[in-house]
């Protein structure tokens, strides 16, 4: 689909007027690693009531509901979908004890573009800074070696990541949309995939290449090929990365991605001695690795 016939729910980032805090107009700038992370819960401003203001929880209440667990205002991934966890905006007390109950005493819950720290109780694990990034100028094309990956090729994916640590990447993180890899001599060296789907939107995520075949523009090629899917059934693409992974971000930049916004990523431990009601799960504690988030 050609930048004129995509749908106006969801133009790229040059046509949609800049709004209070937007960061669109932040084209190309340079995130500064020196800088480390945010105070916990801080991120950039934000476009009240946007729906890649809380993209985890616009996606679990929209396309990706089938998706969803719910204990009272607080949603989740199912834990071999993906590890991350959607506050409602205005997270008080009781939802941080609904988070418990859905998680379980001493799980690690995975929080993304949260605004409030957990209870001081909460052992945090890790914290970032990251940027969240939108298309803008991409040149989305098929790519002619790129093969569909689906549930035959997830052990190869899961090993692939293994290797990589693009992020977070689990068993059926592979059901959240579509997910493209090239293979050498049968070897699966490069992919990248749809994650989270906020209404008009989808993020690409999973963007990998084996050491054996970098430099060779794989990770590009991929990634304009799952966005030219996403393009072609009108919703726009999005991605984010850790602000410290300086080297995706130029990539993405250099792709025709454009900063939007900055937020927080954090992984904390619920306290192990919580009381929870009784019919609670065991708690899962795979949280996955978040060292280079979104990329």
């Amino acid at each position: 689909m050609s930048e004129a016939t995509r749908p106006p729910t969801s133009p790229p980032a040059s046509a949609r007027p800049p709004a209070p805090g937007d960061l669109s107009g932040a084209t190309r700038t340079p995130v500064d690693p020196s800088a480390g992370a945010s105070p916990i819960g801080a991120t950039g401003p934000a476009l009240p009531g946007h729906p890649l203001d809380n993209p985890a929880r616009s996606s679990l209440t929209g396309p990706h509901a089938r998706f969803a667990e719910r204990r009272g205002r607080v949603l989740r991934y199912h834990p071999d979908v993906t590890p991350w966890l959607a506050l409602p905006d205005d997270p008080g007390p009781q939802d941080w004890s609904d988070v418990a109950a859905l998680a379980g005493a001493g799980a690690s819950v995975t929080l993304t573009a949260f605004r409030e720290p957990p209870p001081a109780d909460w052992e945090i694990v890790f914290q970032a800074t990251g940027v969240q990034m939108v298309d803008d100028s991409v040149a989305a094309e098929p790519d002619r070696e790129a093969s569909l990956l689906g549930p035959a090729d997830v052990a190869d994916m899961l090993d692939l990541v293994a290797r990589t640590r693009p992020g977070p990447f689990l068993p059926r993180t592979v059901e959240l949309g579509t997910y493209l890899g090239i293979r050498r001599a049968g070897v699966l060296v490069a992919m990248a995939g749809e994650r989270l789907h906020p209404s008009g939107w989808t993020e690409i995520s999973a963007v990998c290449t084996d050491e054996s075949a970098r430099g060779q523009g794989l990770a590009g090629r991929l990634v304009r090929a799952v966005a030219h899917g996403i393009r072609e059934r009108g919703d726009t693409p999005f991605l984010h990365a850790a602000a410290s992974n300086t080297s995706a971000i130029r990539l993405y930049e250099s792709l025709g991605f454009t900063l939007r916004r900055t937020t927080s990523f954090l992984s904390a431990l619920v306290p192990s001695d919580t009381p929870l009601p009784g019919d609670v799960r065991t708690p899962e504690r795979r949280a996955g690795n978040l060292e280079q988030v979104g990329r």
